[in-house]
């Protein structure tokens, strides 16, 4: 259990342990559900990105987690930001990312985005044929332009980012037509590929490099025109359970900085966006232990949270495993389904967890839970979102502040 854990993750006397600090302790002060972060596994993952190439720009796909302390670490770090709302810009801002370093996405960008996005001076991705002229209209000057490569990604269908029929970029044919365009306007200075998220092998990632290869040569050929940025999109997947297999940063990020590197061979400087596999595994949730009774021949232990912070089970069926963090040395004695708090049958974290028996008040740690479960949450049934913190070397600060139901009221009207 502890491989899925963060890298400062340790069980001492019983008792589960991260940055230091015990997890009884984190519970106690900050309560709970909270998220917990690990900041040397969050910074060992930005730099082994950083050594796939020291001259890429690594570009934190805020969408796993928008967060100024976490943006701000990586901007100390020399990473930027990938972004791709408003609200993500200004989480960006926020953290004093600097302004060359901040990529805008979106594949419907409102008027008011690109005119914020020109304002912070940021590089926008084009992903639709009108986006030149409403670019330079709101005064945006260097952009990359989104090529769909028509690549299935091997993961769940609703992460997947590349295929034919994608939401998202640009067929070649259409692509090709506003790089042509975006030249005469703006600054084109590249092109953008990324296929889908929670990648867990890199063939398909391969092919999409291969492809892009033959779209810059297309451009050179028909146009003239090189990319000097050539921004190779993120993906990679972290284990959720011991079960997955997942490569390493340097085993997918260097496969795919290979291929393009053998291919393409005009001097391009590359981005990275990694998202979930920068900061996945340095977060864990933990939960309080409340009902625990037996249904259908089904042991049902229920937790005080569930599908509103985390509501990626229900979503993409993704499968977790947990720890009795208080009883961490305890042998399991059972199969348990941790079940959520809310009013949906479907509210299930983990369907069959390996544990000793929960009781009540049991602290249960969920590893892996750093990405795409906060940034996901809601507040259904009226439920308050929870905190997060960063831990290490035994000292631990809140980064994100529990919500309160008065939070919740304040937005009501009459």
């Amino acid at each position: 259990m502890l491989d899925l854990l963060p890298d400062t993750a340790a069980i001492d006397d019983g008792e589960l342990l991260v940055g230091g600090i015990r997890a009884t302790a984190l519970a106690e002060e900050f309560g709970t559900p909270l998220v917990v972060y690990c900041k040397h596994t969050l910074l060992a993952q930005a730099r082994a990105y950083q050594d796939v190439d020291p001259e890429a720009l690594v570009v934190y796909g805020t969408k796993a987690f928008p967060n100024v302390a976490m943006l701000r670490l990586f901007a100390h770090e020399g990473l930027g930001a990938d972004v791709s709302t408003l609200g993500e810009l200004r989480f960006a801002l926020a953290a004093d990312v600097p302004s060359e370093r901040i990529v805008f996405h979106g594949n419907n960008k409102s008027d008011n985005e690109l005119r914020a996005a020109a304002a912070a001076r940021a590089t926008v991705v084009l992903d639709a044929p009108d986006e030149v002229e409403r670019a330079d209209a709101a005064g945006v000057q260097r952009v990359l332009v989104r090529l769909t490569p028509g690549v299935e990604a091997e993961t769940h269908e609703s992460i997947q980012t590349a295929p034919s029929e994608s939401k998202f970029g640009l067929d070649p044919d259409q692509a090709l037509a506003t790089v042509a365009a975006a030249r005469d306007r703006l600054e084109a200075a590249g092109v953008h590929v990324h296929i889908g998220s929670q990648l867990a092998r890199v063939d398909e990632s391969l092919a999409a490099v291969d492809r892009l290869v033959d779209f810059c040569t297309r451009c050179r050929d028909e146009l003239g025109w090189s990319p000097s940025i050539v921004d190779l999109g993120g993906g990679l997947g972290v284990r959720h359970s011991r079960e997955e297999r997942i490569p390493t940063v340097a085993e997918f990020a260097g496969a795919v900085v290979t291929r393009l590197r053998s291919g393409w061979s005009e001097p391009a400087r590359l981005y990275l966006e990694p998202g979930r596999s920068l900061i996945g595994r340095a977060g864990v949730t933990l939960y309080r232990v409340g009902a625990t009774k037996r249904s259908g021949g089904v042991e049902y232990v229920a937790i005080d949270g569930g599908m509103s912070d985390n509501p990626r089970p229900q979503l993409y069926g993704a499968r977790y495993e947990g720890l009795l963090a208080n009883r961490a040395d305890d042998a399991p004695d059972g199969v348990f389904r941790i079940a959520g708090k809310h009013c949906e049958s479907g509210d299930v974290l983990i369907d069959r967890a390996e544990l000793p028996r929960p009781r009540r008040g049991d602290l249960l740690a969920v590893p892996a839970t750093g990405a795409y479960t906060l940034a996901m949450s809601s507040n259904y049934n009226g439920v308050p979102r929870p905190a997060a913190v960063l831990v290490a070397d035994g000292d631990a600060h809140v980064i994100r502040r529990r919500e309160t139901i008065d939070d919740l009221l304040a937005f009501e009207a009459g």
